[in-house]
């Protein structure tokens, strides 16, 4: 991977870019586990024999943490990057460990939401970190090259955890995920410790208090918020769509699971390539309107297998696409704060999700996925909307 960026880039980062990208790929495993396979963890073998909406509902809780973000964001830009991913890393282990010895669905609770909340604490340092060493103009393409991270988690990590699940149990996935990202952060600790402290770039002042946020810049997180939610009213429902109305079981999801996740790893190469082209508020915005079209046939045409996984993976590259595009905006909001900006952004799309989570599974009960979908093309126009506005704004400054 170290080939992807030339010589131009600073050595630590094309050194750091393979463990940075393994790591997060294992960590985002660990926390997109559960949503495809929520059915089979509310049922009744080895799960907690209760509804789809309840489960939906942990999630929905352990999604809320995300308020917390913009804290942690003021702590990453306040300790060494080093130390702040340390933390992240071990609570993301502990939470998916709790969630695997779960007893009941309060300690699910509790772990997922250890894990949503301190993986964001890794996600929050990682950027600052890369904002720390690559100017502003350039960052498109690293991020998008570490954010093949996200896409390789569902291709390749939620996958082989579906394939354990179906051959063993939801709960020994869950710790294997964990072992994965116990090995990972081991690695990436010492190719960071190695790479030394925080190289500033002249782009990219020492962070202080009370750095200045861009023009409107409440229009980004709010932008986020519709993003994430719009995608998580799909992701959290279609693998109970699948099994309710064509009989998948794990194996099958999981397979569904990686042809998604390569519609994503396309979609992230593309944006590594074009973001910085194209601009980075057009890019979210053409994400999230190729989101709105591919919902509505969702919609149209459930009872269709293959046009709904068609229109379902057309929706996730849209939203990797976005997604990916969104992140350099974050980490630039504030002038000297990377982290604070970051975690303002994170927090606001992890509250999406978590709202969203609850209203879309609530939708799915009563209106199966085409209920879901609908209230994600919602959230989808809101984020294009927003994001459009915010470069209108910044552009006439």
């Amino acid at each position: 991977m170290r080939r992807l960026l030339d010589t131009s880039y600073d050595a630590a980062v094309r050194d750091a870019l393979l463990p940075l990208t393994v790591t997060r790929m294992a960590a985002n495993t660990c926390y997109r586990f559960a949503p495809p396979f929520i059915a089979i963890i509310a049922g009744q073998a080895q799960g907690f024999d209760v509804s789809i909406t309840r489960v939906g509902l942990v999630i929905s809780v352990s999604e809320l943490a995300g308020f917390l973000a913009p804290a942690l964001g003021n702590f990453v830009d306040r300790v060494s990057r080093r130390t702040s991913m340390a933390v992240g890393l071990i609570g993301a282990f502990i939470g998916i460990m709790m969630m695997a010895a779960a007893p009941n669905v309060i300690v699910l609770c509790v772990g997922l939401t250890t894990l949503n909340l301190l993986k964001s604490c890794f996600d929050l340092s990682m950027a600052a970190w890369i904002s720390d060493r690559v100017p502003y103009a350039r960052r498109g393409r690293v991020v998008g090259i570490t954010e093949t991270s996200w896409a390789l988690s569902l291709l390749l990590g939620v996958s082989a955890l579906g394939l354990i699940t179906a051959a063993s149990s939801w709960r020994v996935a869950s710790a294997i995920g964990g072992v994965a990202v116990a090995m990972c952060a081991v690695w990436l600790d010492r190719r960071i410790r190695a790479s030394g402290e925080v190289v500033v770039t002249s782009e990219t002042p020492v962070a202080v208090p009370g750095a200045r946020m861009a023009p409107n810049g409440w229009l980004v997180p709010l932008s986020m918020f519709g993003l994430m939610g719009a995608s998580q009213c799909l992701f959290v429902t279609f693998g109970a769509w699948l099994a309710d109305d064509f009989n998948f079981g794990a194996s099958g999801i999981a397979a569904v699971g990686f042809a998604l996740g390569a519609g994503e790893l396309l979609s992230s190469i593309a944006s590594a390539k074009l973001t910085d082209r194209v601009g980075k508020e057009r890019s979210v915005a053409l994400g999230a309107g190729l989101m709105v079209p591919s919902a509505l046939i969702l919609a149209g045409f459930d009872s269709v297998l293959l046009v709904g996984l068609v229109a379902l993976a057309v929706f996730i590259i849209g939203f990797e696409f976005a997604v990916v595009s969104m992140l350099p905006i974050a980490t630039n909001l504030f002038s000297a704060a990377p982290g604070k900006g970051f975690g303002l952004v994170i927090g606001a799309g992890t509250f999406g999700r978590g709202v969203l989570t609850f209203v879309a599974t609530l939708l799915y009960e009563q209106f199966g996925v085409s209920g879901a979908a609908l209230a994600s093309i919602g959230c989808a126009v809101l984020s294009g909307i927003t994001i459009l506005l915010f470069n209108r704004s910044t552009s006439a400054v």
